[in-house]
C-alpha cells in the first residue's frame, strides 16, 4: 500500500517545465527532428515499435524524442497511445516466405536457394570508433542491389523433406491477444511467443545467454535469419476478398536444436522461433532460444530447473513496462507506510532493550546471591 501524491502542484509543474528544458538541451544546437530520429536511429525506433506493440516509425521516433532517448519510457508512451486507437479488424497472418529480404543468412547450410545475403549488418565491422562520423560528412552510396525475385524458401524446409526436423505444430484456434487480455498461466506457445516478442530485449537476451551457458542446455544453430518487408493483408467483408493495406519490416529467426527423441518421436531436430518488428536480429535470435527452452514439456524433456525453462518466471518478468511501473512506484510518497514501519522497529528495539535489561538485572542478582553464600 502506498499513499497518492497530494498537493505540490506548483512543484510538479516546475518539474515538468524543467524536464522540457532538459529535453531540448542547448538552444544553440539544432533541434533533433522526428525524421532524423526515424532515419538515423533506426535500431532504437525498431526496438520501441517491437516492445510497444505498434508498428509506426514516426510515432516511435516521436516517443524517443519526448523520452529524451529513454527507450523504456518511449515504449511506455507508445503503448499508452496504442490503447486510444480504434480497432477496425484483424489482418491475415503474414507470409514470410514472400519476404523481400534485405538480409538472409543461414549458419546451417552454405549454399541455399536464393543465396546468403549479408545485408546491412555490424557483424563484419571493426568495433572501433569512426571519428569521420563526427565530421558529419556525406556517406558514399552503397553498391547497386539486385531486387529479390520470387519467394525465398525457408531453410528448415530442406530438413523437412527428409523428416529430420519436427513439423511446425499448427494452431486450430485464434490465439488470445496479449494486448487486450491479461497474461494467464499456463500459457500456450502462441501466447508465449507474443509475450517474448514484446518483452524487454535485455531480459530475453540474458535468458537466451543462460541457455547457451548450460542452463536448459539445448545446442542451437541459426537455421535462418531473415530481415525484410512483408505485405500485410486484411479481409474486407464488403469486397469478399483480401486487400493489401501496407507492408512492414520484420526480423525472423528459426533455430535448429538437438533432440534425442522420445517414446513417440524419433531422434530429430526441433525448432525455436522468433519474429520481431524491424531489424531487431539480436532480439529475434534470443527469442528463438528462449522459445525452444520453454518447449521442454511438450517435447517430453526433463525439467532441469533452469530459469529459461520456467514459463511463469520468464513471462512474468519479461515485460519492461510492468517491471518499470512496479520498480519506480517505490520512489513515490510512502509516508504512512514508513511511519508504521518506523514505529514497529522502535517498539521492537524497546522490547529487546527491556529483555536485555531484565537479563542483566537477573545476572547481577544471581552474582550477588552467590557472593553472599560464599
Amino acid at each position: 500500500m502506498y499513499v497518492a501524491v497530494k498537493g505540490g502542484e506548483q512543484a510538479i509543474g516546475n518539474a515538468h517545465a524543467w524536464l522540457a528544458e532538459e529535453r531540448r538541451g542547448d538552444p544553440a544546437v539544432a533541434e533533433l527532428g522526428i525524421a532524423q530520429i526515424r532515419e538515423q536511429l533506426a535500431q532504437a525506433v525498431n526496438r520501441v515499435m517491437a516492445e510497444g506493440s505498434l508498428y509506426d516509425p514516426d510515432l516511435a521516433a516521436l516517443a524517443i524524442k519526448q523520452a529524451r532517448g529513454d527507450l523504456i519510457e518511449a515504449i511506455f508512451l507508445l503503448r499508452a497511445y496504442r490503447t486510444t486507437l480504434p480497432r477496425f479488424g484483424a489482418s491475415r497472418p503474414v507470409d514470410t516466405a514472400d519476404m523481400a529480404c534485405d538480409r538472409r543468412i543461414s549458419a546451417t547450410f552454405k549454399d541455399v536457394p536464393g543465396g546468403q545475403v549479408l545485408g546491412p549488418t555490424f557483424d563484419y565491422t571493426h568495433r572501433l570508433l569512426d571519428f569521420k562520423l563526427a565530421a558529419e560528412g556525406e556517406v558514399p552510396p552503397a553498391p547497386e542491389r539486385d531486387p529479390a525475385t520470387g519467394p525465398v524458401p525457408h531453410v528448415t524446409g530442406f530438413l523437412n523433406r527428409e523428416g529430420l526436423i519436427e513439423e511446425e505444430p499448427g494452431v486450430d484456434t485464434i490465439p488470445p491477444d496479449l494486448t487486450r487480455e491479461p497474461l494467464e498461466m499456463p500459457a500456450g506457445r502462441p501466447l508465449r511467443l507474443q509475450s517474448l516478442s514484446r518483452a524487454d530485449e535485455g531480459f530475453v537476451l540474458s535468458m537466451a545467454y543462460s541457455t547457451q551457458r548450460g542452463y536448459a542446455r539445448n545446442h542451437a544453430f541459426v537455421g535462418e535469419l531473415r530481415i525484410g518487408a512483408v505485405a500485410v493483408e486484411m479481409d474486407v467483408p464488403e469486397l469478399g476478398f483480401a486487400i493489401e493495406i501496407g507492408e512492414i519490416t520484420l526480423t525472423e529467426c528459426e533455430t535448429v536444436n538437438q533432440f534425442t527423441g522420445s517414446k513417440s518421436e524419433p531422434p530429430q531436430f526441433t525448432r525455436g522461433y522468433g519474429l520481431v518488428f524491424g531489424q531487431t536480429e539480436r532480439k529475434a535470435i534470443s527469442m528463438a532460444l528462449v522459445d525452444r527452452a520453454l518447449r521442454w514439456e511438450e517435447l517430453g524433456e526433463d525439467f532441469e530447473g533452469a530459469p529459461a525453462q520456467d514459463a511463469e518466471f520468464v513471462l512474468s518478468h519479461a515485460d519492461n513496462i510492468q517491471a518499470t511501473g512496479f520498480l519506480e512506484h517505490i520512489k513515490l510518497p510512502h509516508y504512512v507506510d514508513f511511519q508504521a514501519e518506523l514505529e514497529l522497529v522502535r517498539k521492537l528495539r524497546r522490547e529487546a532493550e527491556e529483555v536485555r535489561s531484565s537479563a542483566l538485572m537477573g545476572g547481577l542478582a544471581s552474582h550477588d546471591g552467590q557472593e553472599a553464600a560464599e
